[in-house]
């Protein structure tokens, strides 16, 4: 079978299916070979140049840059952040395809809570969230637009990301039951994000997966497990058996709950979104660094001398390699990473890296070039998912699309980006297919699984883009530890914060990055790297 016949009857009959060989793409965004450097022994060449500082942040994701940003509202203008990508943003950076800004990642961040208070003054700074007659009020047009989600579902489409057409009475009560549970289990505990110290229900529930919490509480509809598999996915890579009951809890009650089918709706939670997702948001912190942010490095070696911190780091595009000295260091990298990096590595880092299982995720941005014609149902949406549990095996970890355009206010819709998300936490060997197979392979593979809602698909894409990351996030995986156990009692006293006494702290090393939380949200990582960043700047504890 050719691939041309693949295409064309994946699902649906296309209209007017193009040769897949006339689509134009490749990957990008992600420098694979930079990061596998790091798994080399071959010695480091001695640095040509060394630069002086007093804060060095190491990692450019959003920790980092939230570390940066605090560290400058303390004073300290004299800092370096140094990143292995040619951008800075981490897993929340964006690009361009077919000249439409488009996500490379995150691409969304929910109205954050009283929780994320250091978020929250942050986006007041940026003027997302001011008062205005006494209430809090998000600017409007950085809002996600209506509608926001819609499901391809027998057929067609609905409103909404949960199974509605056509499911019978028994689903609809174990929608009520799950509801009704999960209410029950919000109020015995407080559950917020960030996540704050767990009570004893909460360190039971990480103890078991989510799969296994279900059955315990005879929750097996298929359309039910279907969604909160698809939830779990979206938010932490990996599906319901991956993932700890607390994980799986967290999703709902620390946010918008589970909504009861046949109850009035409330409304839904606000979502802050742009073409380009939650890059918008990282090149608000990167920009006013200026030069202090020093990109396509990568970092070799961290170690303390002296009085001090030394930072080695090989510019792969050139050969080179240079020192950064300073007298403290924040090192906002994903443990797997820290451990190699870091001389001497303090044993808690080791324990905890150890305990830290990644998804692999992969992001296509597909460019269309005149709209898609669409299914019976509800209008185009922000967030457009596929029912899959009818696909074919390998089409597990697809989570539909989100379209870049779905923020523009032109009149007339025209071309796109669609922007595919797949996460492979729940292959056992997903990082090595995400690595090993070529990108027709991957194209093929999200034309024939988007094309089951859009037949015209592959007549009307141009180019696919694809980002491949071999450690997207860590996943909250069942254990019986908690985060709280790999953070060292320093028996630091004084004036600090809840968030600045959860920071690991090692001599003059401060460690923040959404891995210390065991899963990886945009709030966990700004207010650990917000943490990290003024306890560097400002506490004794460093002097």
């Amino acid at each position: 079978m050719k691939r041309r016949s693949l295409l064309c009857g994946a699902a649906l009959p296309l209209l007017g299916c193009a040769e897949p060989d006339e689509i134009a793409g490749g990957f990008n965004g992600i420098a694979v070979e930079r990061g596998h450097l790091l798994r080399g022994t071959a010695e480091i060449a001695p640095p040509s140049r060394t630069h002086r500082t007093r804060v060095v942040v190491v990692g450019g994701g959003v920790a980092g840059l939230a570390a940066a940003r605090a560290l400058r509202l303390h004073g300290v203008e004299d800092l370096a952040l140094l990143d292995m990508e040619d951008s800075a943003g981490g897993n929340s950076r964006g690009g361009s395809v077919g000249g439409i800004d488009c996500p490379l990642g995150a691409h969304y961040l929910p109205v954050p809570g009283d929780d994320a208070a250091e978020v929250q003054d942050w986006l007041e700074e940026l003027g997302l969230r001011q008062r205005v007659a006494g209430r809090w009020v998000i600017a409007e047009r950085h809002l996600c637009h209506s509608p926001q989600e819609r499901l391809f579902f027998n057929g067609a489409w609905q409103d909404g990301l949960l199974p509605m057409q056509g499911v019978g009475a028994a689903t609809l009560a174990q929608y009520r039951r799950f509801a009704q549970q999960l209410a029950q289990t919000a109020r015995a505990e407080r559950w917020s994000i960030p996540a704050t110290g767990a009570g004893p229900l909460q360190r039971a529930l990480k103890t078991i997966s989510f799969d296994a919490y279900l059955g315990q509480q005879g929750l097996d509809d298929p359309h039910l497990r279907w969604y909160l598999n698809y939830c779990c996915q979206d938010e932490y890579g990996a599906g319901t058996a991956g993932v700890s009951a607390w994980a799986g809890i967290h999703y709902f009650a620390s946010r918008h709950g589970f909504e009861v089918p046949g109850q009035e709706r409330g409304e839904p939670q606000p979502v802050l979104t742009w073409p380009e997702g939650n890059a918008w948001l990282t090149r608000a912190l990167a920009a006013p660094l200026g030069d202090r942010l020093a990109t396509g490095w990568l970092v070799r070696r961290i170690a303390a001398v002296g009085t001090g911190v030394e930072v080695d780091a090989l510019h792969p595009a050139s050969g080179r390699s240079e020192r950064w000295l300073a007298r403290r260091c924040v090192v906002a990298l994903p443990l797997f990473v820290a451990t190699r990096v870091v001389q001497d590595a303090p044993a808690f880092l080791r324990d905890a890296a150890s305990a830290t299982r990644y998804a692999p995720w992969l992001v296509a941005n597909l460019h269309i070039r005149v709209p898609l014609h669409d299914r019976p149902g509800p209008a185009a949406s922000w967030d457009n998912m596929i029912y899959a549990a009818d696909a074919p095996t390998q089409h597990a970890g697809g989570l539909g699309y989100v379209d870049a355009m779905h923020q523009s206010l032109l009149p007339v819709p025209g071309a796109t980006v669609l922007t595919h998300y797949r996460a492979l936490g729940d292959l056992p060997d997903g990082r090595r297919l995400l690595l090993e197979q070529p990108w027709r392979h991957w194209r093929d593979l999200v034309l024939a699984e988007l094309g089951r809602a859009h037949p015209d698909l592959g007549a009307k894409t141009t180019r696919i883009d694809i980002t491949r990351y071999g450690h997207a996030m860590a996943i909250p995986v069942p254990s019986s530890r908690d985060r709280t156990d790999f953070t060292p009692d320093s028996g630091r006293r004084g004036r600090l914060t809840p968030a600045q006494r959860a920071v690991p702290v090692a001599g003059r090393l401060a460690f923040a990055h959404s891995d210390w939380a065991g899963y990886s949200i945009f709030e966990e990582a700004f207010t650990l790297g917000h943490a990290a960043g003024s306890l560097v700047a400002g506490s004794a504890y460093f002097r």
